[in-house]
């Protein structure tokens, strides 16, 4: 951490870069789903195909790109690759988001209504 001009410490360039990007990724509604799912529990992609709705080709791509991005790692079972969450604080973050957002739903339907009608 470095001391800014003001006082307040804030953390490296190089680590907020980092951040950056693995939020970029998580910024997909479809990889973000995937990430929610493998929270629950290891899965093969045909497994978290059926459970996020997508294609089975685009489920694949998007564990590629959370795979080299560390947040996701697989394992050879036979033929079939089972895919987990390699990165525990992602599912903390992950959680964390949607828990707020889903209590803030709850708290204001009036709310949720005026989002669904662009106002």
């Amino acid at each position: 951490m470095t001391t800014g001009a003001d006082g307040y410490d804030d953390p490296p360039a190089e680590l907020l870069t980092e951040a950056a990007a693995a939020f970029g990724l998580l910024a997909s509604s479809a990889r973000l789903h995937i990430v929610w799912a493998l929270a629950q529990g290891e899965s093969d992609v045909t497994g978290l195909a059926e459970r996020v709705g997508g294609a089975l080709p685009a489920v694949s791509q998007h564990l590629t790109k959370l795979k080299l991005a560390g947040l996701v790692g697989s394992r050879r079972e036979g033929r079939r690759v089972v895919y987990f969450v390699a990165d525990p604080d992602v599912v903390t973050v992950v959680r964390l988001m949607v828990t707020q957002l889903a209590s803030r739903a709850e708290a204001s339907p009036a709310a949720r209504r005026l989002r669904g009608t662009g106002a």
